[in-house]
């Protein structure tokens, strides 16, 4: 048996086991790690995340795992949890963490209050991906004779889409969530959104992450949301968006990067055996 150090930490509800591999790799496998994410027998979290060694030690490079043990590439409220950690460490107010696809500028803006520079969004049907290039008035999806309809789309380190409706509790996200994330336009699957517009500032959200499931928050989804309300005119900058977790800050412009901002805690510190 190996003994395993973790730090569990959340973003809104949004809950990650951290492991910090910088001084001893472990062995973790898709196993492990769906062991590890069960709330009935494990720890519990949505995804669980791994610090590793840059080839700049002064750069960690940060991996995540949905509670399905599948590797993904963006964790916006994860990232702002190391962010967190890795700044205590050092006593520093800012940092720059690396994943497999991008390098993440993050900031101290309070105590716990922690910015995160998300980068440039896509918007080209391959590069969400989609299968096939199709216009949104054709693709809808029902449930008991509740249609969601017209949806968004964009990559923010994966990829999103997005359902703007008048009312989101008329949309149980728990179904439309499943049918959406797994159907055959969307190669690697996809997050699913229902938000609903309170005013130009001010969006309320219900997120289905692709291989965790429901979430009380989705740091990339509020990026998302906000990105595409602020592209098509529906509101106007500095969003504030309301998941059941609380709420997160979006900035964005089409000319700058998206910049998100909201609270993280540890939860508790632990170990565990791997068989």
């Amino acid at each position: 048996m190996e003994t395993v150090l973790f730090t569990k930490m959340h973003g809104l509800g949004n809950d990650f086991v951290i492991i910090d591999q910088r001084l001893h790799k472990y062995d973790l496998n898709t196993k492990n790690i769906k062991a590890i994410a069960n709330r009935n027998t494990g720890i519990g979290c949505d995804q669980l995340i791994t610090i590793n060694n840059h080839e700049s030690q002064e750069r960690p490079l940060i991996e995540f795992f949905n509670s399905n043990g599948e590797e993904v590439f963006a964790c916006g409220n994860g990232s702002r949890c190391v962010a967190n950690i890795l700044m205590t460490e050092r006593h520093i107010e800012q940092i720059e963490i690396f994943t497999k696809e991008k390098k993440l500028s993050c900031k101290r803006i309070s105590k716990d209050l922690i910015s995160i520079d998300m980068g440039n969004p896509f918007f080209e049907w391959e590069k969400i991906p989609l299968s096939k290039q199709i216009n949104n008035h054709e693709i809808n999806f029902e449930i008991d004779n509740i249609k969601l309809e017209f949806p968004s789309f964009v990559n923010v380190g994966n990829p999103h889409v997005v359902f703007f409706v008048e009312n989101i509790n008329d949309y149980l996200i728990d179904k439309f969530g499943p049918l959406i994330e797994t159907n055959e336009l969307f190669p690697e699957k996809i997050n699913v959104s229902i938000a609903q517009i309170n005013k130009k500032n001010h969006i309320a959200l219900n997120v289905w992450e692709r291989g965790a499931g429901k979430t009380l928050a989705c740091g990339t989804a509020a990026c998302a949301t906000g990105i595409i309300a602020i592209e098509n005119k529906r509101c106007e900058n500095n969003i504030k968006v309301t998941l059941p977790g609380g709420d997160l800050n979006i900035s964005y412009s089409p000319e700058e990067n998206v910049i998100m901002s909201g609270l993280t805690e540890i939860s508790f510190q632990g170990e565990f055996n791997i068989k």
